[in-house]
């Protein structure tokens, strides 16, 4: 670090006669401590009458700042995935900061990170899972997330089915969800905050009525109670790992308030409190063989239900 802020505070350079002088070693040591300090920062080269001078071009701050070409194609990546999946709604602002973070590189630098760049970016792909496809205009998120921070209320025309009629809401607007599908959570007047699918928004607008959350409203802790998106009372959930399926069950989470608890045959017993059981048997079938629903009852029942609708699907 030394060498570094040396070379970085230095106003002609120094020589590597003046380096090795600066740390008290030899000068094969100061050459190769010069090029261990090209390797991470743009060192330039520069030549007086008689001596070859070495400076860092840039502040430290600026060094410590630019983004390197693994942390751009992740960037690029999300942008990517979010676009394959019609989910313009997140490809757009993410895009933009891409944009924004490349041209704020000079020539030398995006000559120096367009090779690794390239090779990461044909090497990274997104996997692109099945889900929905509910494409959201581009202006909506900007009209919500406005509205959220001039603390306004925000009124639009909303169909809570594709066949219903769109109907009239003024909600103040506690906050978004973003997933295969992108939410606004609204409250309505003498209601809970509840979902509004964004895709279903018509003739957004920001409210002249003042309206914003509470200030000790916590969005992390709104979306724990539900095991999905779907709102209803919660339930104490308890699920049964027999042993085959531990080794997986040790990597995975139910939700995020879960407790976990090692039993007698080697087993695993999950328990957490939420509702969304229509979600929760869904994603459920996933662990048949290797997992049985043992509380509440209704979670029972409903699986019961699906399994019998699901009997249907295959063909005799």
């Amino acid at each position: 670090m030394l060498l570094i802020h040396a070379l970085s505070e230095s106003n002609e350079g120094m020589t590597l006669d003046e380096m090795a002088a600066y740390l008290g070693v030899n000068r094969r040591t100061a050459e190769r401590m010069r090029d261990i300090v090209a390797l991470h920062f743009d060192l330039d080269e520069r030549q007086d009458e008689r001596h070859k001078r070495f400076i860092i071009r840039d502040s430290l701050r600026r060094v410590y700042t630019r983004p390197v070409a693994a942390e751009v194609a992740a960037l690029q990546a999300e942008v990517l995935a979010h676009q394959g999946a019609g989910r313009d709604v997140r490809a757009a602002p993410l895009a933009a900061l891409l944009a924004k973070v490349r041209g704020a590189l000079d020539d030398r630098e995006k000559r120096r990170m367009d090779p690794d760049l390239d090779a990461l970016t044909r090497a990274q792909q997104m996997i692109a899972a099945p889900g929905p496809r509910a494409p959201v205009p581009l202006g909506l998120l900007e009209v919500m997330q406005g509205a959220i921070m001039a603390g306004q209320c925000v009124e639009f025309d909303y169909a809570a089915h594709p066949r219903a009629e769109p109907k009239w809401r003024r909600v103040i607007p506690y906050g978004l969800v973003h997933g295969p599908l992108s939410y606004l959570i609204g409250k309505l007047p003498d209601r809970e905050p509840t979902y509004f699918r964004l895709d279903r928004i018509i003739d957004a607008r920001i409210s002249d009525r003042p309206g914003c959350a509470p200030e000790d409203w916590d969005i992390s802790a709104w979306l724990s109670t539900s095991f999905g998106v779907w709102r209803e009372d919660p339930y104490d959930i308890r699920l049964r790992i027999l042993p085959e399926g531990v080794d997986r069950a040790r990597g995975w989470r139910f939700h995020a308030t879960q407790s976990v608890e090692e039993l007698p045959d080697g087993g695993l017993c999950i328990r957490f409190r939420a509702g969304g059981l229509r979600e929760l048997t869904d994603h459920l079938f996933s662990w048949a063989g290797e997992l049985v629903i043992e509380e509440p009852a209704a979670l029972i029942t409903m699986m019961r239900e699906r399994a019998a609708l699901a009997a249907g699907m295959v063909a005799p």
